[in-house]
């Protein structure tokens, strides 16, 4: 099977940033979400975005012009009875992704596969919300998504080894590298990655030092382009306390147990960058 046409689900940051670069690449793409405003706030960042590469001189008006043209916009479900491949970009809860999904193995075709954007939840679960367990598959991208190259490829229980060669090859398409991971809490970028934000954070509830001399140690001590407390401000705090609660819920380990002030500034509203306030202070 030759994937000619994609529904992303959902518009927001990750959602539209998978749309441009799947329509950069010659696909046909639905942008879909459940509300018309944020769905022309998705489409209208893509448009900024391919402006501003236009503006650098790294792609021509003739080429934005001709993405702009392969991307639609959608607030009805029942368009993924067109697609080939649907790529879920909604909010990290397994109800909702779970409850979706089992909407989409309605919906969409009986060739079509069923991606997950998750960053952490088990594709096995999701997977078993639907009558195609062979058909669904993590595609975990990663922010910003015209930027970055790796896709964290997940395989769940069920997964077809030809769905894994037909994302794969997708994946390549797209010009993102992706690497297979096998179904486990946190799969590898966020095993990884969240304990050292999550053990950053202690370090200032410890009062072991302030978050600009923490961030300072891992950039030119470890040789990081940000330090682990931007990072989190950026990735929001809610989602690294999310992810933390899914690593230590998986593993039944307290290596993986959030630190109390991570939950203290999400209960405060100090979620990073898009709140104003996380361990630094945005206008």
């Amino acid at each position: 099977m030759t994937i000619q046409k994609i529904m992303v689900v959902g518009a927001g940051q990750m959602g539209a940033g998978i749309a441009q670069v799947c329509a950069m690449s010659g696909i046909e793409v639905v942008l879909h979400d459940i509300k018309e405003e944020i769905v022309e706030k998705g489409m209208l960042a893509i448009d900024k975005q391919l402006q501003r590469q236009v503006e650098k001189g790294k792609l021509t008006k003739e080429l934005k012009e001709e993405t702009l043209s392969r991307l639609s916009s959608s607030t009805e479900l029942q368009k993924a009875s067109t697609v080939d491949l649907v790529i879920e970009a909604v909010i990290e809860k397994m109800d909702v992704k779970t409850s979706l999904f089992q909407e989409l193995d309605k919906i969409a075709p009986e060739h079509a596969i069923l991606a997950s954007n998750t960053s952490s939840l088990p594709i096995t679960e999701i997977a078993a919300a639907t009558s195609r367990p062979e058909k669904v598959i993590g595609m975990h991208f990663m922010n910003p998504v015209p930027v970055m190259k790796l896709v964290e490829v997940i395989r769940g229980l069920a997964t077809s080894d030809e769905v894994y060669e037909e994302i794969k090859a997708l994946t390549k398409k797209i010009n993102k590298v992706p690497v297979e991971v096998n179904d486990f809490p946190g799969f590898v970028s966020n095993r990884i990655l969240m304990p050292m934000i999550n053990e950053a954070i202690y370090t200032v509830y410890e009062g072991v030092a302030e978050p600009e001399a923490i961030d300072e140690v891992m950039k030119l001590g470890m040789n990081h382009p940000m330090g682990p407390l931007t990072l989190a401000d950026f990735i929001g705090l809610d989602t690294c306390l999310f992810i933390m609660e899914t690593l230590h819920e998986g593993f039944g380990d307290d290596k993986y147990r959030p630190c109390p002030l991570l939950r203290k500034y999400v209960k405060a509203g100090w979620l990073g960058k898009k709140s104003g306030r996380g361990f630094y202070r945005y206008e």
